[in-house]
């Protein structure tokens, strides 16, 4: 990978309390997909950039082996305490440089990962990997039609959101881009015939405003303004959480609001 902003012990637990994951229904879509293409019994799944395994966990129903990669040992600390099934492993290493032997991978995935790969070698070692009918999947969420939802202040809550993102953009790296843009140049670059996207796939969930300010600290560029400026970051969270709450009528952080977002994915198929 040529970034590496998640590899700190507290910023790995951050990510472990406030990172969530994605939606069962899209796991099974991924699923069904490599179901179509090869035919189960599946044996290896590999997770890349796995973080603190909330993807992987998801996968380990669907094979014999899920392995979790990731270059933050300390993620893969977080990843491992988790009570999960017992054929799931933890591996540090990159998406550019898999530990696997030729054809013996059935899917790899990313999430909330991908655009943080060099695209010039993750493809070829994915293919190299690939068993024959293998897929790739690589999703991520988007913020693009995001909507927050509380009684009628939904709008202020949004607008608030978004303020901050403002505010963080000095701070954002272009791969963060990248993923606003569903991984559109991965999608073109992947050398497969058979290949798809799920450009909207659509979820609601609750989530409390002391989740919503967790969330936001596990952002990248939050993360590098904290360690610009640690007090003007604490500030900037203490204020975004007063103003969520005052706007709402609210006390306390415990109160849940709806988030009404979409994820994406890219879907792609190893010839036979």
């Amino acid at each position: 990978m040529a970034y590496r902003l998640f590899e700190g012990k507290k910023h790995a637990s951050i990510y472990q309390q406030y990172r969530f994951a994605p939606p069962v229904e899209l796991k099974d879509a991924i699923v069904q997909y490599l179901d179509s293409k090869k035919a189960p019994p599946h044996e290896l799944a590999v997770d890349l950039g796995c973080g603190t395994g909330q993807f992987t966990r998801l996968l380990a129903p669907h094979f014999k082996e899920v392995v979790g990669m990731d270059v933050s040992e300390n993620q893969l600390e977080e990843a491992r305490v988790v009570p999960g099934e017992p054929n799931i492993t933890y591996r540090q290493g990159s998406a550019e440089d898999l530990p696997f032997e030729d054809g013996t991978v059935d899917l790899l995935t990313a999430a909330s990962a991908a655009h943080w790969f060099d695209q010039s070698k993750f493809l070829p070692e994915a293919n190299r990997v690939l068993k024959p009918g293998g897929c790739i999947a690589l999703l991520g969420f988007s913020e693009t039609n995001l909507r927050f939802i509380y009684k009628d202040c939904g709008d202020g809550i949004n607008q608030i959101y978004q303020e901050v993102k403002q505010v963080l953009q000095p701070y954002t790296t272009n791969p963060v881009a990248v993923s606003e843009n569903k991984l559109q140049d991965m999608f073109s670059a992947i050398p497969y015939p058979d290949k798809q996207r799920i450009d909207e796939f659509k979820t609601k969930t609750l989530l409390s405003v002391r989740n919503l300010i967790g969330f936001i600290r596990t952002w990248s560029m939050f993360q590098t303004y904290e360690r610009k400026d640690p007090q003007g970051a604490e500030d900037l969270l203490a204020s975004i959480q007063k103003r969520i709450l005052d706007l709402m009528g609210a006390t306390s952080p415990d109160t849940e609001i709806e988030r009404d977002w979409a994820y994406f994915c890219v879907l792609a198929s190893k010839p036979l």
